[in-house]
């Protein structure tokens, strides 16, 4: 039966035909898919670029859209051009027409960029600054989650209250507010990625967290300085306007310290620091949806990094050495110098951080003054590694604790326990990170057996487990005995 050809259908029985439950059901399916497809913008096939940057699209068979400009430059090539595709075609064997019904799909939903909601059908949601924590409060919510580093807390709280004020505030007078991106220097474990997901969980804020080190110059063997916002756009569920607003964390940033003595282009140092330059400023950027690489069959959309806060994170080795040695100088002769041994002993030597000693680390300037907010954070001692155990709303210990409550089974640590485990942790010198790992390979043993007796009633870890030289204490309902040996 051809398309051309005609059906006379008899009015009375068209309703018997065609059940009423399945015209519904129909109906209802396909109203549902086009409002799905309402939900994302139509995307050129040709240049990926989206329709709110693009213009209006062409619509051609199989759900292909390609914009005008870009239509326009293949009439125009093949107006042009040299070339004889009638002649082409029949002179190529084996050659096949394109099928467009292929091409349908090149584009997955997952990569397709969400419409920006229009505000006559619902006002677009606006930062206020009423509705905005005051610092105290902020630092209040880390204390929950974060043992010391009170500097920190305190100098984090206040500039990202002082970056969402800016946000909100918009361009009110001819006074413009400079961005409070922010630089945090500290040793490995200490928090830092740790401080920035509380933060952006307290915001309500879409964050991105990406490794400097993989970071190259237009993506050398590595990624493409813009593949950091392309992450953030997919952390907002490709929502442009709440990307706008996100936190993107970069941290190991004194990985890209310019390297000394190198002959070779620096892609990975240098260049790296001069390309963030304009995002950490605020800048227009096209950026791949749903990929790392423009050169990817994905969609690119425009994003103003403009109201992102950055935040910067780095161990800084040897940072140390620069700062003491510029002290060191100050020491003169007489009654009042200096000991060239003062700061040898000097634990929170980092703390007197000066522009000028990144800049001698391989930090360039123009980077540094797009971070104005600098701040350290001090290495743990054993004291604050005993209180990261217990102390935070989702401590360690209380997790290992909730997970033998589902078994009915009490757990204890007692204060030599806790001593021990950071001791232990204080030999790996990888900061909190270390604590986890010491208190699986003691919990194993434990997790392992427990579920066999239903009897037991209470497990209390000793420092003689953790040392080795005893067990855990089992308590059955009734009674208290030694029930596990200690691991071989």
């Amino acid at each position: 039966m051809s398309g051309n050809d005609f059906i006379i259908v008899d009015s009375d029985k068209e309703e018997e035909s065609v059940p009423t439950e399945e015209k519904k059901e129909v109906t209802v399916s396909e109203n549902e898919e086009k409002k799905q497809e309402d939900e994302y913008e139509k995307v050129c096939f040709m240049c990926h670029r989206p329709e709110s940057a693009a213009g209006k699209m062409i619509e051609l068979p199989n759900h292909i859209t390609i914009c005008q400009s870009c239509m326009q430059r293949s009439f125009d090539t093949m107006t042009n051009g040299s070339v004889d595709f009638s002649k082409l075609m029949n002179s190529i064997p084996g050659i096949q027409f394109l099928n467009l019904s292929d091409l349908e799909n090149a584009i997955p939903k997952r990569q397709k960029i969400k419409k920006k909601k229009e505000t006559k059908d619902k006002p677009v949601k606006k930062l206020n600054i009423k509705d905005m924590p005051v610092p105290h409060k902020i630092k209040a919510r880390l204390d929950e989650y974060v043992v010391g580093q009170e500097h920190a807390k305190k100098a984090m709280s206040v500039a990202v209250y002082n970056h969402y004020k800016r946000v909100a505030s918009g361009t009110l007078d001819d006074i413009e507010i400079e961005k409070s991106n922010m630089l945090m220097i500290g040793p490995t474990g200490s928090g830092k990625t740790y401080l920035v997901k509380t933060l952006a969980k307290l915001l309500d804020v879409p964050l991105a967290i990406t490794d400097a080190t993989s970071l190259t110059e237009a993506g050398y063997i590595g990624d493409d300085i813009e593949s950091v916002v392309s992450k953030l756009l997919a952390a907002a569920d490709n929502d442009v306007e709440r990307a706008e607003q996100g936190i993107i964390f970069i941290d190991e940033i004194d990985k890209i310290a310019k390297k000394r003595n190198s002959s070779q282009r620096d892609v990975s140092g240098e260049s790296v620091q001069q390309g963030m330059l304009k995002l950490l400023e605020g800048s227009e950027v096209e950026v791949p949806v749903g990929a790392n690489s423009k050169n990817a069959m994905v969609p690119l959309t425009s994003v103003n990094t403009k109201n992102i806060l950055f935040i910067c994170g780095g161990a800084f080795p040897d940072l140390d050495i620069i700062i003491r040695e510029r002290l060191s100088k100050k020491t003169s002769m007489g009654f009042n110098a200096e000991l060239k041994d003062k700061y040898d002993k000097d634990k929170d030597l980092v703390s007197k951080v000066t522009v000028e000693d990144l800049r001698k680390f391989g930090m360039i300037p123009e980077f540094i003054g797009r971070l104005p907010i600098i701040f350290t954070l001090q290495g743990l001692d054993k004291e604050m590694l005993v209180k990261i155990l217990k102390e935070p709303r989702n401590a360690i210990l209380k997790q290992y604790q909730k997970l033998l409550a589902l078994d009915e089974v009490s757990l204890d640590f007692d204060e030599g326990a806790l001593e021990a485990i950071a001791e232990k942790a204080m030999e790996k010198d990888t900061g909190a990170r270390a604590l986890r790992a010491i208190i699986e390979e003691f919990m194993l043993d434990i997790m392992y057996e427990i579920p066999k007796d239903d009897s037991i009633g209470q497990v209390t870890i000793t420092r003689e487990y953790i040392e080795g030289t005893g067990g855990p204490v089992i308590r059955l309902r009734s009674q208290s005995v030694p029930l596990l040996s200690q691991p071989v």
